[in-house]
């Protein structure tokens, strides 16, 4: 799966936990906090969602600071 790809369906699951953010802002440098207003439950139903449409559980908690580094794990565990 390309990162152009990984990215559209992050978008998808976005607009399901964070329907406010505006998905045309959401980029592979936008931090999940400060930019999409992301808060330790909605990084915690981001983890599931996921989890559950890439096909993996997470090791541990996920330390995401950016959506690149979400993109970053899931090429890995779905090489």
């Amino acid at each position: 799966m390309k990162r152009t790809e990984i990215l559209d369906t992050l978008k998808e699951i976005f607009a399901q936990i964070r329907p406010s953010v505006d998905l045309e802002i959401i980029g592979e440098d936008s931090q999940l906090v400060r930019d999409l207003g992301m808060d330790s439950l909605t990084v915690l139903l981001l983890s599931l969602a996921v989890e559950n449409k890439f096909g993996f559980k997470f090791e541990g908690a996920p330390q995401f600071l950016t959506v690149k580094g979400v993109i970053d794990y899931i090429e890995n565990v779905c090489q």
